[in-house]
């Protein structure tokens, strides 16, 4: 639920850029990537596809406290990281308005 209302969101900010973008969950990566450890999500540029993984988002997070709020963020986080990659620009790029009260 939360990555599909904070894709929606983007969708919202970011319009003609993601209209064409598939969002997917699946649990977790194929693999393990050396050296970097076990991805959250995955973005397919050429597809125009990104993945989010729920298991490595749910369990290796490393919340400093296990609440909604904390959880919420850390997923809203993987959302803004993948669509940036995919657009090529900063997370922080994608809605700075949202977070002004920070």
């Amino acid at each position: 639920m939360t990555i599909a209302s904070t894709v929606d969101y983007l969708r919202m900010v970011w319009p003609a850029e993601l209209a064409d973008v598939s969002f997917e969950v699946a649990a977790g990566p194929p693999n393990v990537i050396p050296g970097v450890g076990v991805a959250r999500y995955a973005v397919d540029a050429r597809e125009r596809r990104i993945t989010f993984f729920r298991l490595p988002i749910q369990r290796l997070s490393g919340l400093h406290r296990n609440d909604e709020f904390h959880q919420r963020m850390v997923i809203e986080s993987c959302v803004f990281r993948g669509v940036a990659e995919l657009l090529g620009k900063d997370p922080w790029d994608l809605a700075p308005d949202r977070f002004r009260h920070f």
